[in-house]
């Protein structure tokens, strides 16, 4: 039984074991005693007996007679009764039997108390280690409602309360684990607000700047269109920046369900790269596709293809003229990899582990196109399928993207 595997409880059982055993042993131990005093009481009750005989003159033979006789009659009892000798007789009136009573009065009386103060003390101490175990526990459990989970409730012992307390500390973990959850989703809130902000202030104060000019110089043809067309750049910055977010916050939700279905790899990979081509040439750059057989790959067409354009834009904003952006792929009995590759300026170690956070800019591409969130997009919807993307960068050669997806 469990019940028994409990320390304290099987030191009380223990204890109240041996317990039983000494009143055993001592009630033995007593009707020995007992015996003998009766004994004792008889030999002293035949001898003054036969000293009143003797000294009354009768014979020794009748002495021995009598005392050795074992016969009941009712001329005896009627004797005894006239004597004032019968069962209703005070035992005060018979000295030997009152001597006897007052002695076995005491030593029951002793034994009792001896054996009752034992059990009252052994069950004061096992109670008072209970409660103090139980005061323990509740100082933790109060710990645990406060916020403050350093303390642990006591354990490395076995019993059902021990159990019972490890489940509290194992309930206690969970709320700590929520509880540390919680807080991260409050502070990245608390800096995704930020950064939204941060990044629309830039185009909105821009936009007012743009529209006070226009305002003050109407009637200057050149300068409205020429405002015209940055207000419209401000725009397109704050509504691409406003639909990634939203993409964001959807995939972290869980509220987007990836339909998987087999679509074909050359048409996922033109679909991605469409509409960068034409950005790509205006910008003296080259997007190169690797031929692809008849290949085919399981996910979400529509969000796997704005991950690798994602991959393909971030690419061509860190590309000088002249350079080239390379989209390949390779398989194996277990992945399919695409892989999108760049002669551009590289990416810094120390930047390495930030490149798919949100918003992160690296301080040597502050200049460049982007808001930040392309690379965290896609990171969120290719591992949204269970797929993996990796990087790897060289300064001032290149980078290397890969997007690997289970077959």
């Amino acid at each position: 039984m469990n019940l028994f595997q409990d320390k304290q409880i099987k030191h009380y059982t223990a204890f109240i074991l041996t317990l039983v055993m000494l009143i055993f042993l001592s009630v033995i131990g007593l009707n020995a005693v007992q015996v003998k005093a009766m004994h004792g009481l008889f030999l002293s009750h035949d001898n003054a007996v036969v000293t009143s005989l003797f000294q009354q003159g009768v014979s020794k033979d009748v002495i021995a007679k009598a005392i050795t006789s074992t016969t009941s009659s009712q001329e005896g009892a009627t004797l005894l009764g006239n004597i004032g000798i019968t069962e209703h007789t005070a035992i005060r009136f018979l000295p030997f039997i009152d001597e006897f009573h007052k002695t076995s009065l005491f030593g029951m009386m002793l034994f009792s108390a001896i054996l009752s103060s034992l059990l009252l003390v052994g069950s004061f101490v096992f109670l008072w280690r209970r409660e103090q175990l139980y005061l323990q526990a509740a100082k933790v459990i109060t710990n645990f409602t406060e916020g403050d989970f350093s303390y642990h409730m006591p354990q490395m012992k076995e019993g059902t309360i021990y159990r019972l307390f490890a489940c509290v500390d194992q309930l206690a973990m969970i709320l700590q684990s929520k509880n540390e959850a919680e807080k991260k989703a409050k502070d990245f809130l608390k800096s995704t607000i930020s950064d939204i902000s941060h990044q629309l202030k830039t185009p909105l104060t821009a936009l007012t700047m743009y529209h006070e000019i226009i305002s003050e110089e109407p009637d200057h043809v050149q300068t409205v269109i020429e405002y015209s067309q940055k207000t419209e750049s401000a725009l397109k910055r704050m509504e691409q920046l406003i639909l990634v977010m939203l993409k964001i916050t959807r995939l972290d939700a869980g509220s987007i369900v990836f339909e998987k279905e087999s679509c074909d790899l050359s048409e996922l990979i033109a679909q991605s790269v469409s509409e960068l081509t034409t950005r790509a040439a205006c910008e003296g750059k080259e997007i190169i596709v690797d031929d692809v057989p008849e290949e085919t790959l399981i996910c979400d067409k529509q969000w796997t293809s704005e991950a690798i354009g994602n991959m393909v834009k971030n690419a061509l904003d860190h590309t000088d003229s002249g350079g080239k952006i390379h989209v390949s792929w390779n398989r194996t009995p277990a992945m399919l990899r695409i892989m999108i590759s760049d002669n551009g300026s590289g990416i810094a170690p120390e930047d390495l582990h930030h490149v798919f956070k949100r918003f992160y800019r690296s301080k040597k591409s502050l200049d460049t196109q982007g808001i930040g969130l392309g690379l965290s997009l896609a990171k969120a919807i290719v591992e949204g399928q269970g797929g993996i993307i990796s990087v790897q960068s060289v300064l001032q050669e290149g980078t290397v993207f890969t997007l690997s997806f289970l077959t």
